[in-house]
């Protein structure tokens, strides 16, 4: 493979975000997120319950999980939570790191992205467009607090050797 046929780090990171969306057991939306450091993986996370609870795809097969009273999964913990809260339950410094997500952040999560010194992030998908809702309260509040955020596409060919 020659210079100009290699992958960028950003085209890997996002398809391991992808990757790890697949073991999401939600029957709604499946998301995954990735954390990197440099150019290392330091963690990752994917959306549902919190580990030892429930599987909704297994315990609500049909409906998926209860709802909250905002409308919500009231079990659910998003993709960019659960790869926090791993990476602080095992000493990792978040700070000037990368998140890779395959659906923007939602208010709660860019909360916690900023809070955490998470100084970029790359989304693929809009968490405005999923919800039906016409603002991207999450993408607003990092940029105003010039977290750097860009929607990323993910070039087709990763994984097909080519």
């Amino acid at each position: 493979m020659t210079d100009s046929k290699k992958i960028e780090f950003d085209q890997i990171f996002m398809k391991l975000a992808v990757d790890i969306s697949k073991k999401s057991h939600c029957i709604k939306k499946k998301v995954g997120a990735i954390i990197t450091k440099d150019t290392r993986v330091v963690s990752t996370g994917y959306n549902g319950p919190p580990s030892g609870t429930y599987n909704c795809d297994r315990d609500w097969p049909n409906e998926g999980c209860p709802k909250s009273l905002h409308g919500g999964c009231s079990y659910a913990l998003h993709a960019e939570q659960n790869a926090i809260i791993f990476a602080y339950k095992n000493n990792i410094d978040l700070f000037n790191t990368t998140l890779y997500t395959t659906l923007s952040p939602c208010l709660y999560c860019a909360r916690l992205i900023f809070s955490s010194g998470i100084k970029r992030v790359l989304f693929m998908d809009y968490y405005s467009k999923y919800k039906d809702i016409q603002i991207e309260e999450g993408l607003s509040f990092l940029k105003e607090f010039k977290i750097v955020v860009n929607k990323f596409c993910l070039n087709e060919e990763i994984g097909s050797n080519k």
